[in-house]
């Protein structure tokens, strides 16, 4: 009776508080992923924006997150204030860029007058972009002076989104290969680290405080009101639910937050965002498909939201029985990576998945034309080619399968004055 009693604690409104804004939050990254990708996609601004994790990433990042796991362990009171400046400038950033599409959306939908107020590196800086910058570094000084949990999670949650939008898993292998590892990562990291290393290094990063630079400055100026600058702060990597919210019990270990690492919002998320990227894709190639049985079954991206939420029940069901803090990852990764594999594999697909969806030949046609437009523009409807003799190309990648553009050399026989017709310019 008392583990079945200990269990009833995941209904207390801090769990589900906790568990339903991780879900959300994940979701709400790979929605955002695909937008994004569309609008660099139409830009042809993909590969310049967006990072592709390939394998030798997938191998790092287990790897350097191990290292500054340490760094933060031993030396974090050396380099608190290091890390705040850096994440404050994420955060602030990550805020500007979750908040920046509803603003655009707003301006066209009421049609605000935007004037332009500056231009750089070929990008407009309008009224609009700046009150949101303002509106963003406010949100972000408001943290540093009050700490308050609410704020530190808007921030984490505006870095978790940012992350997933930026980079991006090309195909199910490599997904396999980075989430395998962190698989491992977590496991050690929080089962095995105190018999190494005398305390539990992932619960003691997570849980520490970084000095607040603010109220550091404020004590050294002797401002006034410096006494309501909190002095520490905790840092928006986590996301974190006072125990007692809307009248909950209070732990019997004596914690005062529950807490989950943006990492296991973040991993799960990018392969969130990569089957939804795959459910866009299929959905375009059956819009002109007679089947109607494909055009009704169950999206990926639901097997794989299903898994998460019930992976991240059980890491929190885990955690209440054995009172101790569980890897989100070991149930998160198999939870959602497994029906995904599963699924694909009952339906056949399984080895499109493992090498990534390829680009349509409609598609590959209509961005090799614009690529060409693009790179003759650059000369002029007419021109005669100087030294060095340069030509623009375009190819396609064997690994991706995207395009890709670049130039050659031209030799003296090659040499040409040419006239780029209207008939040309719109093959």
């Amino acid at each position: 009776m008392e583990p079945a009693r200990n269990l009833l604690f995941l209904l207390e409104p801090v769990s589900l508080a906790l568990m339903v804004t991780a879900i959300l939050v994940t979701c709400f990254s790979a929605i955002r992923s695909l937008n994004y990708a569309k609008e660099k996609e139409q830009s042809l601004e993909l590969s310049v924006a967006i990072l592709t994790i390939d394998r030798s990433h997938a191998l790092l990042i287990p790897i350097i997150s191990s290292c500054s796991l340490l760094i933060m362990f031993y030396l974090f009171s050396s380099f608190s204030v290091l890390v705040t400046a850096i994440i404050t400038v994420s955060a602030a950033y990550s805020f500007y860029f979750c908040l920046s599409p509803y603003i655009t959306c707003l301006k066209s939908q009421f049609g605000l007058a935007d004037p332009i107020v500056s231009r750089c590196c070929s990008k407009s800086f309008t009224r609009i972009h700046g009150m949101l910058v303002l509106f963003s570094a406010a949100t972000v000084l408001a943290w540093l002076v009050s700490g308050h949990w609410i704020l530190n999670n808007l921030l984490g949650i505006a870095i978790c989104v940012s992350f997933v939008c930026h980079v991006r898993l090309p195909n199910i292998k490599i997904c396999t290969l980075l989430l395998v590892c962190l698989f491992f990562y977590d496991i050690f990291w929080v089962y095995y680290s105190e018999n190494i290393f005398g305390a539990n290094v992932m619960v003691s990063v997570a849980t520490q405080q970084a000095s607040n630079p603010v109220h550091t400055v404020a004590t050294s100026l002797s401002l006034p009101g410096q006494q309501m600058i909190t002095k520490q702060l905790d840092l928006p990597v986590k996301l974190m639910f006072p125990r007692n919210l809307f009248g909950g019990f209070a732990s019997k270990s004596g914690a005062e937050y529950m807490m989950l690492g943006l990492g296991d919002m973040a991993m799960p998320g990018m392969l969130l965002a990569f089957v939804l990227y795959y459910d866009h894709r299929k959905s375009q190639e059956l819009a002109i498909s007679t089947d109607l049985s494909a055009k009704k079954r169950c999206k990926y991206i639901w097997f794989a939201v299903t898994g998460y939420a019930v992976g991240l029940v059980a890491a929190f069901a885990v955690g209440v029985l054995t009172r101790d803090p569980q890897p989100a990852l070991l149930f998160l990764v198999p939870s959602t990576l497994g029906p995904v594999v599963i699924v694909s594999w009952t339906r056949k697909e399984f080895m499109e998945l493992w090498n990534g969806p390829r680009p349509s030949i409609s598609e590959k046609l209509e961005r090799l034309l614009e690529l060409r437009r693009r790179a003759r523009s650059r000369g002029g409807t007419s021109r005669e080619m100087s030294p060095p003799e340069m030509e623009p190309f375009v190819m396609e990648s064997p690994e991706t399968g995207s395009l890709e553009m670049g130039t050659r050399d031209i030799g003296p026989s090659e040499r040409r004055t040419h006239d780029v017709g209207p008939s040309e310019m719109e093959v």
